[in-house]
């Protein structure tokens, strides 16, 4: 059975935005590039929420043509047109991306059916909407958490308004040269 698995940046202080939805605070460099290709050798299909699968739709398929794009750009944005996207919303009605399944729904039980597919995790990008209802749902399994170094003292946060307490167990750790701490937790059941 596949997990659902959510990778996310957050700040010291647990926020996946700034108060103004920027991410210009994470310390992206080839390092922190390395890792998140890792990641993505893991995924089977990439989970978005409306807002980030409307940034990746708007920008990733334009690299393919893009003279100036890097390997790993031109890489990634091919694999992201062949893979299968899932996008949970339910103020879209359609989506227009090569390959891309919209959940409006019945999300708990479509999630369901797609982890008890065979093949490599389902896997949340960013999105921490999405996360917090598939969170609430009861739907996630692991937590792969890049905890940047700075606080951010605001914006969107990744665990707020639930009110229940999510226990996690920690499978394993490493701090890359920019400080930031690469974490992957499980939901302890």
């Amino acid at each position: 059975m596949r997990k659902l698995v959510l990778f996310m940046h957050v700040s010291l202080d647990g926020y996946a935005s700034d108060s103004n939805g920027g991410l210009d605070w994470i310390p992206y460099n080839e390092e922190l590039e390395k890792y998140a290709e890792e990641i993505v050798s893991e995924v089977g299909a990439p989970v978005y929420g409306r807002t980030t699968y409307r940034m990746m739709e708007s920008y990733w398929p334009t690299e393919l043509d893009n003279p100036n794009a890097s390997r790993h750009d031109i890489e990634h944005a091919k694999w992201l047109q062949d893979v299968k996207k899932i996008v949970i919303s339910g103020t879209m009605d359609k989506v227009e991306w090569n390959n891309t399944m919209l959940i409006k729904d019945n999300i708990a039980e479509e999630i369901k059916v797609l982890k008890e597919q065979p093949g490599k995790n389902l896997v949340i990008f960013g999105s921490p909407g999405a996360a917090k209802t598939l969170l609430k749902l009861g739907l996630i399994d692991e937590f792969l958490l890049t905890i940047c170094p700075v606080v951010l003292g605001g914006g969107k946060s990744l665990f707020d308004g639930g009110g229940e307490k999510i226990r996690l167990k920690l499978l394993s750790s490493r701090t890359l040269k920019s400080g930031i701490i690469a974490a992957r937790y499980e939901l302890e059941k």
